[in-house]
């Protein structure tokens, strides 16, 4: 835990100069960013307190020494949010988490919308269900084997990902931020480590958006897609959390009414018939 937090805090400050924080910088700097000092100052606290913080030696930080760090740090909500929890683990020893499973109902709803690529992704972005429409557009995750059936794998290691997505780097390094997110709740989650062993070893990329400790959080927007078969492509999608499991989120695509792209997944539809 104090390793994360020291460098989440780290990865934080060097993202930051003197002028973004409302400082007048002073002297030349080794390195980017700002120095511990000023962001004990920022936030309110000892130089030696925060540099024990940064360095794991002091764990029971309060919330709102916490608050003050988030509000010196410029953190987003999601940022504030991984902050809190790796701050504050869940005592856990390193186990396997349970199967996951995806509620009948819910499955009957992908298939009730034809229209609409949409997919059930779970701990650490594993495609849980996907609809017809949806493996038209990205993979047929269900020819994939069980291990392989991920969306970090499939943005990283399909080839047929990079050409898909038009802003290949922007969806990826999102989908680093939502593995980030989920690690700071599941720290111990053996197949999280496997996984982001694999991608670290396997792509460049990955491993050094990685190092970078960003965090997002995935809950709605607008993605260009460039498909091999009806070309180009402009879907909104919404994140939705599924009742029952916080770890699991139905993602739906959509195209604005009468729009090519609708027209696009219309032509999508028939051909994966």
């Amino acid at each position: 835990m104090s390793d994360e937090l020291g460098e989440f805090l780290r990865s934080r400050r060097a993202r930051l100069t003197p002028a973004d924080a409302g400082l007048h910088a002073t002297g030349a700097r080794r390195v980017p960013g700002l120095r511990r000092e000023e962001v004990a100052r920022l936030a309110g606290v000892s130089v030696d307190y925060y540099v024990r913080i940064e360095r794991g030696r002091d764990v029971n930080v309060s919330p709102s020494v916490l608050d003050a760090l988030a509000r010196a740090l410029r953190l987003t909500e999601a940022e504030r949010d991984h902050l809190f929890t790796v701050a504050r683990p869940v005592s856990t020893r390193r186990r396997s988490l349970p199967p996951q499973r995806v509620r009948p109902a819910l499955i009957r709803l992908l298939s009730s919308l034809p229209d609409h690529p949409a997919v059930v992704l779970g701990r650490r972005l594993d495609v849980l269900a996907s609809n017809s429409l949806a493996r038209a557009l990205y993979t047929d995750f269900d020819a994939l084997p069980h291990r392989e059936r991920n969306m970090a794998r499939y943005l990283f290691l399909d080839d047929g990902a990079r050409t898909l997505y038009v802003d290949w780097a922007g969806a990826a390094r999102s989908v680093v931020g939502a593995l980030h997110l989920y690690a700071g709740h599941h720290p111990h989650d053996p197949l999280l480590a496997e996984l982001v062993g694999e991608l670290s070893v396997r792509d460049a990329d990955f491993r050094r958006w990685w190092a970078d400790q960003e965090v997002s959080r995935r809950t709605h927007g607008r993605k260009h897609f460039h498909h091999p078969v009806v070309g180009d492509l402009v879907l909104d999608y919404e994140a939705l959390a599924a009742t029952g499991d916080p770890d699991q989120v139905l993602g739906v695509n959509s195209a604005e009414p009468g729009s090519p792209s609708e027209a696009a997944l219309r032509l999508l539809a028939s051909w994966s018939l």
